[in-house]
C-alpha cells in the first residue's frame, strides 16, 4: 500500500503579496534526483542538494529584469538555461559567479517555456505554439518564429516526454474561450496533433495537468475545481504529419471523484505518480472535514486513499515529483515528502492485507535515517534496544504488548515525566526498530510542544534517547533546538548539533550567541559529551605545560614523535617562533570551549550565515574572534592534537569561521581598541603565511620532480639513494 513518510524542509520562500502565488516558478531536476533548481519569481535560481538541504549555488539577474520562466538543467552540455524578459536566452555553467555576464541571446518572439529531459536537447516551446529545438534557436536567433495558436488562444500548461523510436515529445495545453485543446509536437520526425478536450460543467477550467507515456500512448489526467479527476489517452503516430489545423475530438474517463467540502477547490493539483496511484494536494481528507489541506495518495484502480498527510499553511496548487520524492509549497517552506507506491492488490487497498514480518518486508519498507541518507552504506546501523534500556526493562517490555505511536502520543500530552519517560522508553524498545522511523519525529514534536506550553514538563532523558536513534533532524522537529536552549540543557543542544544535518544558518547563530553568553561558571556545571570536553582539556593542559597519559600517548611518544618530525628543528619550535604568541592563553572555559567547537563543526552556507553573524554583539565577536586565535595557534603548534581522536574541529574549519567573522564585523573591529592587539597579531600571522607559501613555490619544480620519479621496487631491507636537485 503507498506511503507517505516525514518529510524535511528544503528551503524557505517568500509569496507574492496576495498570497495566491507561492513565489516559486518551478523546480526542475538537475545533473540527478538528488539535485534540483529552484526559480522564484522575481530574479533568482538557486542549485540545492536535496538529501543536505543546502544551497550549493545562486545566480540572480540585474534589478528591473525578471525571470519569466523556470531555469533548466542541459543534460548535454552541463550546462543552465533560464529566460529572462521573455525574450533573452541566457546560459551560464555552475562555476560562473554572474549570471548578467553569461551568454545571452535575444530571440524575436516571447518564449513561454524551456523545457528539458535527461539524454536529450532542450527544447523552447514559443507563447505562439511553436518549438525549437535550443541549439537550432541560438544558432540563429533572430529566425522568425510561426504562429500555431489561433486567436485568443493562449498556452495553460507543457511538459515534455521521451516516446519510443527515439522521439521526443512537447505535450501542452491551451484555452481558447472556454475550449481547451490538447497539442503533440512530435521532434525528429516532427509532427502536431491537435485535440479538443470535452467540456466540464459551464465556467470551470482545469486546475492542473499531468502527463505520462506508456505502450506508445499519452495519458493525460486533470483535476476540475470540483473534484473530478479525467484521464484523456491518445495515441502517438509514428509517421510525421501535421493536423494542427483540425480539433480532433479525444474521450476521457472519470478518475477519480474527491472530496471538495464547501464550494469549488481553488488550489489543489493531481500529480500521476504511476499506472495505479495518483498525488492530490490542496484537496480536503475524507474524514478531516474542510478547511483543512492534505498531500494524499490515492489508488486509481481500486479507488481508494491510500496515505494521508494534513500540510501546514497556505497551500498554493503546486506540486512536483523526482525520484519518489514529492516537492510541495506550502505556508512559506518548500518541503520534500518521501513516498513510496508498491504494487497493490484489493486487499492491501482496503487494508486488510496483513504485513509479513520477515526481514525482507520490514527492510523493503524501512525509510533510510539522516545518517543513512548522508552516508550511504557506511552509515552505522542505528542503535538496538540492547543499547539503551537495562536487563529489566527488557525483559518487562518482552513480556507485555509494546505501546502503539497513538497511545504513546495521547500519553504525552498528559502523563507526569517519569510515566511518558517509561512508555517511550517501552515504544523505543520494540523489537522492528527500523519501523520506528516515521513515529519517532511525531513523538518529538509532540514532547516539545507540551515542554513548550507546560513549563513544569521537560524530559531531557526522553528527548535525548529520541535523539539517539538518529532518526530526527531539525525540519521534522524544528523547536527541538530552541527548547533546549530554553531549558539550558547544552548536553541536547550538543547532540543536536552532531546530529542534524539541516540545521538552518540563523538557529546556529542562535546557539552562538547563547553559548558565547554562558558565563564560564555556569558552563563548567553543565554536562557535556566527554570526547568534546576532553579535547579541550587536552589543550588547556598543553598550554599549562602538563601533559598526561592521553589516549595511549604517554609524554615520552610524544616527544620522541616531536623529534621525528625534524632534524634539527620540531614542529612545535617551527610554529612557535612562526606565530610568536609567548603566553597565549585560553579566553573560555573548557565547557564552554566545547560548546563553541560544536557551532564550528555545523555545516552552514556563507551567503545565508553572515547576515545573521553580524547580529552579534562586538564584545562577543571579539571574545569569539580571540578563541578562534587561540585555537588555531595551539592546534597548528600540536598536530596531536588532530590524531587523538577526540571530536574537535579542523583547521580549515576554524579559519573559515575567522575569516567569516573579520567579514561579518571588520568595520567595528577596525574601530574598536581592545581589538587592535588582536587584528595585529592576525596580520602578522596571515604575512607569515604568506612568506611560507612564497619560499614553497620556489621549491614547487622540485617536488614535482620528485613526485614524478618511479619507485624502485627491489631496494632490499636498506638503501641509501642519493637524490640531485637541479
Amino acid at each position: 500500500m503507498a506511503a507517505l513518510y516525514e518529510g524535511y524542509t528544503l528551503c524557505a520562500f517568500v509569496p507574492q503579496q496576495n498570497l495566491s502565488n507561492s513565489g516559486i516558478q518551478g523546480v526542475e531536476i538537475e545533473r540527478d534526483s538528488d539535485h534540483v533548481l529552484v526559480t522564484d519569481s522575481s530574479r533568482s535560481v538557486i542549485l540545492y542538494k536535496v538529501s543536505d538541504q543546502k544551497p550549493l549555488g545562486s545566480w540572480t539577474v540585474k534589478q528591473g529584469q525578471s525571470l519569466t520562466c523556470s531555469a533548466v538543467f542541459n543534460f548535454q552540455t552541463s550546462e543552465y538555461v533560464a529566460v529572462s524578459d521573455n525574450k533573452v536566452i541566457r546560459i551560464w555553467k555552475e562555476d560562473d559567479p554572474l549570471l548578467d555576464k553569461a551568454f545571452k541571446a535575444t530571440v524575436t518572439s516571447d518564449i513561454y517555456r524551456v523545457l528539458s529531459i535527461p539524454s536529450w536537447e532542450p527544447v523552447v516551446l514559443f507563447q505562439s505554439g511553436a518549438v525549437r529545438l535550443l541549439d537550432s534557436l541560438l544558432s540563429a536567433p533572430q529566425q522568425p518564429i510561426e504562429d500555431v495558436l489561433s486567436q485568443e488562444e493562449s498556452i495553460r500548461w507543457s511538459t515534455c516526454i521521451a516516446a519510443e523510436k527515439q522521439q521526443q515529445l512537447v505535450i501542452f495545453t491551451t484555452e481558447q474561450k472556454g475550449e481547451h485543446f490538447l497539442y503533440l509536437q512530435g521532434l525528429n520526425p516532427n509532427s502536431l496533433q491537435r485535440y479538443r478536450l470535452e467540456r466540464e460543467e459551464p465556467g470551470l477550467s482545469p486546475l492542473s495537468f499531468s502527463a505520462c507515456y506508456r505502450n506508445r500512448h499519452i495519458f493525460l489526467t486533470y483535476l476540475y475545481p470540483n473534484g473530478r479527476v479525467y484521464q484523456s489517452v491518445t495515441s502517438v503516430r509514428a509517421q510525421g504529419g501535421d493536423d494542427g489545423a483540425q480539433s480532433l475530438p479525444v474521450p476521457r474517463s472519470l478518475l477519480l471523484v474527491l472530496p471538495v467540502g464547501e464550494g469549488l477547490l481553488e488550489a489543489a493539483s493531481a500529480l500521476v505518480l504511476d499506472e495505479a496511484h495518483v498525488a492530490v494536494v490542496g484537496v480536503p481528507h475524507p474524514s478531516a472535514g474542510a478547511g483543512r489541506d492534505f498531500l494524499c495518495i490515492w489508488n486509481t484502480n481500486f479507488q481508494t486513499l491510500q496515505a494521508g498527510k494534513e500540510m501546514a499553511g497556505r497551500i498554493y496548487g503546486q506540486l512536483w515529483s523526482f525520484s519518489n520524492k514529492l516537492l510541495i509549497p506550502h505556508g512559506k517552506t518548500l518541503s520534500v515528502i518521501p513516498f513510496e507506491c508498491p504494487k497493490s492488490s484489493l486487499a492491501s487497498a482496503l487494508g486488510k492485507l496483513k504485513q509479513a514480518k520477515s526481514k525482507e518486508s520490514i527492510s523493503s519498507t524501512f525509510v533510510p535515517s539522516w545518517n543513512s541518507i548522508l552516508h550511504g552504506d557506511k552509515a552505522q546501523p542505528l542503535r538496538t534496544a540492547e543499547t539503551r534500556v537495562t536487563r529489566t526493562t527488557r525483559n518487562k517490555s518482552q513480556s507485555t504488548t509494546s505501546p502503539t505511536i497513538d497511545q504513546v502520543l495521547e500519553l504525552i500530552k498528559t502523563a507526569p515525566v517519569e510515566e511518558v519517560q517509561e512508555e517511550v522508553e517501552r515504544f523505543l524498545s520494540r523489537s522492528d526498530i527500523q519501523g520506528l522511523q516515521p513515529s519517532v519525529g511525531r513523538i518529538a514534536s509532540t514532547l516539545v510542544s507540551r515542554s513548550l506550553d507546560d513549563p513544569a514538563f521537560y524530559s531531557s532523558h526522553t528527548l535525548t534517547q529520541l535523539l539517539n536513534t538518529q532518526c530526527l533532524c531539525h525540519s521534522v522537529c524544528p523547536d527541538l533546538v530552541l527548547l533546549a536552549l530554553e531549558r539550558k540543557d547544552y548536553f541536547l543542544c550538543q547532540l543536536c548539533l552532531q546530529f542534524f544535518p539541516d540545521i538552518p544558518e540563523a538557529v546556529t547563530c542562535v546557539c552562538l550567541k547563547a553559548f558565547i553568553s554562558i558565563p564560564d561558571v555556569d558552563a563548567e556545571k553543565a554536562s557535556l559529551e566527554p570526547g568534546s570536553v576532553s579535547f579541550m582539556e587536552t589543550v588547556i593542559l598543553k598550554e599549562r605545560g602538563v601533559v598526561s597519559l592521553q589516549n595511549g600517548f604517554s609524554p615520552t611518544s610524544v616527544e620522541d614523535f616531536s623529534d621525528g618530525m625534524s632534524g634539527s628543528k620540531s614542529r612545535t619550535e617551527v610554529d612557535e617562533t612562526t606565530f610568536n604568541q609567548p603566553g597565549l592563553k585560553c579566553p573560555v572555559g573548557s565547557h564552554k570551549a566545547a560548546l563553541l567547537n560544536e557551532i564550528l563543526q555545523t555545516a552552514y552556507s556563507d551567503t545565508f550565515l553572515l547576515p545573521h553573524l553580524k547580529d552579534l554583539s562586538s564584545q562577543h565577536a571579539i571574545l569569539f574572534l580571540q578563541y578562534l586565535h587561540f585555537l588555531y595557534v595551539k592546534c597548528s603548534q600540536d598536530h596531536l592534537l588532530q590524531v587523538h581522536g577526540f571530536r574537535s574541529p579542523s583547521l580549515s574549519q576554524i579559519m573559515d569561521w575567522v575569516c567569516l567573522l573579520l567579514d561579518a564585523h571588520f568595520t567595528v573591529l577596525v574601530m574598536t581598541p581592545e581589538a587592535k592587539g588582536l587584528l595585529l597579531s592576525l596580520h602578522r600571522f596571515v604575512k607569515s603565511q604568506v612568506k611560507l607559501v612564497s619560499e614553497l613555490g620556489k621549491i614547487e619544480g622540485s617536488l614535482q620532480e620528485l613526485d614524478k620519479m618511479k619507485t624502485k621496487r627491489d631496494i632490499g631491507q636498506y638503501s641509501i639513494e642519493v637524490i640531485e636537485l637541479l
